[in-house]
């Protein structure tokens, strides 16, 4: 068994593909409509499904926005350097809501990201040899 995709419901599909393509650097790995039911799914990540899993945004076109509720954590993306990776997503258009820095009694370093619908986004500092 293996992980294949978090859903997460979004009220501008357009919006959020550059989100996470633009300002995090992912791909547009496949998108679909599904006229009879009004929705779209688009699958975005850095590698591809098959290799990696990845996120599903879900737009229901007579939706523009959804609570998000707090059971809903964060997603996490492993960065070379949270601090530079912070101002190259501001830089882009991101927002930062946690600015990088060592995590709550511990030493890693962490810092959190909204994206357009407000869904949290964790870059935690790994090199290259912890992904």
């Amino acid at each position: 068994m293996r992980l294949l995709h978090t859903m997460l419901r979004v009220g501008n599909l357009e919006r959020s593909i550059a989100f996470y393509t633009e300002v995090l650097g992912m791909r547009l790995l496949r998108r679909q409509d599904y006229p009879e039911g009004r929705f779209t799914l688009a699958f975005v990540g850095y590698q591809d499904e098959a290799d990696g899993a990845v996120i599903e945004l879900t737009h229901n076109w007579d939706t523009s926005s959804y609570e998000l509720g707090n059971g809903f954590g964060h997603i996490a993306v492993a960065v070379p350097d949270a601090y530079r990776a912070c101002e190259e997503i501001r830089a882009r258009g991101g927002k930062v809501v946690r600015e990088a820095g060592p995590m709550k009694h511990g030493s890693t370093v962490i810092a959190f990201i909204e994206d357009p619908d407000g869904y949290k986004i964790e870059l935690i500092q790994r090199d290259a040899e912890h992904g």
